[in-house]
């Protein structure tokens, strides 16, 4: 979840979902899907160099904008897509880390064997001990995220909306 690597640490989170994986790429790839799962409304130009604006709330008082720094979604409708954005990991933060999140398709063997596996990756932080708290925050948001979409697309419940427990 959380590792030391030669150029920094690295916050790395996998989740299985047991969705179509054209539908879990396009909750990455597309601005209708990132609002099913991360923000409230989100502008998604979906190059690399352009701003993804996410909006927190209906009105756009609560937003952040976001360099894309990669985006390879040709292949969202085979399940693939792998996106790259600045990220800011606390509103106090200046200096953005990067998070990729990478989508692909497993192999269906029946019984539910099928969907995808996403992956995120967000780094390098630096090494010292005031980043720790910032690494530990960001690791259980995104973790929170990933369950939320999870959630979304097996169960049909935006953990948003409504809180399960």
């Amino acid at each position: 979840m959380v590792g030391r690597e030669n150029d920094g640490i690295w916050i790395t989170l996998k989740e299985v979902i047991h969705a179509a994986p054209a539908e879990v790429a396009s909750c990455v790839a597309s601005a209708n899907g990132l609002c099913r799962w991360l923000s409230v409304l989100a502008e998604y130009p979906g190059e690399p160099g352009a701003t993804l604006a996410l909006a927190w709330d209906r009105e756009w008082t609560r937003s952040t904008d976001l360099r894309i720094l990669a985006y390879d979604c040709d292949h969202a409708l085979d399940g693939r897509a792998r996106v790259k954005w600045e990220w800011f990991p606390s509103p106090l933060d200046e200096t953005p880390v990067p998070v990729e999140i990478t989508v692909s398709p497993l192999a269906d063997r029946g019984a539910n064997s099928g969907g995808a596996r996403v992956i995120v990756r967000h780094g390098p932080f630096h090494d010292d001990p005031e980043t720790a708290l910032t690494v530990a925050d960001s690791a259980e948001s995104w973790r929170w995220y990933l369950c939320n979409l999870r959630s979304v697309l097996e169960a049909k419940h935006d953990m948003r909306a409504v809180r399960p427990l």
